[in-house]
């Protein structure tokens, strides 16, 4: 019987193990972050973007303020907008503002995370280290993982894609 029960658990955490890892989700306090992605870059490249989703599930706004990853220069906040058929990019100022019971999604053509200075080439498979910094919630680490595409949870494969800035 134990060695049924033990079989049993052992199978239960192979199949239950791949759906918590493709979850991919950070919470700090009231906040929840998902799936924190980016795509592989050619080598040289000056900068790589960062994308993920962050929802408020709390009473009181919060502010996404930066970050930081020890595998580029800086981890800058930015927003690309279409004006006039010209896709500008800028970097934010101020932080971007989670408002309660809100989810903000940082993704291809609007709010995203620029690395500049990437350490090395991203590749498939990597997992990108970083912290991010909130008004309310403090320090947050994550990994961003390097992939071809969205991942489905966060809206499925980008319509519009910003590439390489």
């Amino acid at each position: 019987m134990l060695k049924f029960a033990s079989t049993a658990a052992l199978a239960l955490a192979m199949t239950t193990a791949p759906l918590a890892a493709s979850a991919h989700g950070y919470t700090a306090g009231d906040l929840k972050i998902g799936q924190p992605w980016s795509r592989p870059t050619p080598p040289g490249a000056p900068t790589a973007a960062g994308y993920l989703t962050l929802t408020n599930t709390g009473r009181m706004p919060e502010t996404l303020l930066g970050g930081a990853s020890p595998e580029a220069t800086t981890l800058d906040l930015h927003q690309s907008t279409m004006a006039g058929g010209v896709m500008r990019m800028r970097p934010v100022t101020g932080g971007v503002v989670i408002a309660p019971g809100q989810t903000v999604k940082l993704e291809p053509g609007g709010y995203h995370f620029m690395f500049v200075g990437p350490r090395k080439p991203f590749a498939v498979g990597d997992h990108i280290p970083a912290t991010l910094r909130f008004k309310r919630a403090g320090k947050v680490k994550v990994e961003f993982n390097v992939q071809e595409a969205a991942p489905e949870a966060a809206g499925g494969p980008a319509g519009m894609d910003m590439g390489i800035h």
